[in-house]
């Protein structure tokens, strides 16, 4: 890769969320971030075709980057673009992904809640929690926002007024911080699904299909909007943890 090659691969990591050069050779340009903790390595193409190849790795980024991508990621590590427009979609999706992945988020939230209270210069317990609340809430959103492209996951309604962060397991019930901030802990819902599923009338098979509590009838369907089948519009392996935590107390219910 010739220094033309690698100013391009540069220029498009910091117009898309990759502003830190790790290394730059003939051989690859490695991309980092201060927003979150994912690399991925640039490399020349090997066809006509194909002007480079991006490394995306076989952990989460690299699964869920080929679910959003599709087939043109192929089965291998590595994933071919043609042009500086195609490279430059191709890291806003990583980043928005790895933004979204644990253990970014928690990341963002230490260090937002330390400024914040370090600014407010006030120690009390509760404002601490009420700061703490807020942040993540905001946080948690933003994660999903970005995990879920800025669309319901079960309709694809992509109206952000209309969308809400919905925990499978709650808040309040949460061990920990990267619990409640986990981007698997939860889903991306348009409103009424939201209120559902927050209220345990809802919840998901391990499949991805919508269970609804007997008092969601077939009557009662309908007149939410909520005919035909619905179902989650991808399930990765680490939400299943949590959607059994709600199955639980959607079971609770009966």
């Amino acid at each position: 890769m010739n220094s033309l090659e690698r100013t391009l691969v540069t220029k498009a990591g910091y117009d898309h969320g990759w502003e830190v050069v790790v290394e730059a050779t003939a051989q690859r340009v490695r991309l980092a971030s201060a927003l979150h903790r994912a690399h991925l390595e640039v490399l020349e193409g090997q066809s006509d075709g194909e002007r480079w190849r991006v490394r995306i790795g076989s952990g989460a980024l690299g699964r869920e980057l080929r679910r959003v991508r599709g087939a043109e990621c192929g089965d291998g590590d590595l994933i071919g673009v043609a042009t500086e427009r195609d490279l430059g979609l191709l890291l806003h999706d990583a980043a928005k992904l790895a933004r979204a992945l644990p253990d970014a988020p928690e990341a963002r939230f230490a260090k937002t809640v330390a400024a914040e209270l370090a600014e407010r210069k006030i120690g009390a317990t509760e404002v601490e929690r009420l700061v703490k609340q807020r942040v993540g809430q905001d946080i948690f959103r933003e994660s999903l926002m970005d995990y879920w492209g800025g669309a319901c996951a079960v309709t694809g309604i992509a109206v952000p007024e209309l969308l809400r962060a919905s925990h499978a397991k709650a808040w309040a019930e949460c061990a920990t911080d990267a619990e409640r901030l986990n981007v698997y802990n939860g889903f991306l819902l348009c409103a009424h699904l939201d209120a559902l599923f927050d209220s345990h009338l809802l919840t998901f098979t391990d499949s991805g299909d919508a269970l609804f509590a007997a008092g969601i009838d077939d009557d009662i369907r309908p007149r939410l909007g909520l005919t035909g089948t619905l179902k989650l519009r991808w399930l990765a392996p680490e939400h299943r943890e949590f959607l059994a935590w709600h199955r639980a107390r959607f079971e609770s219910r009966k």
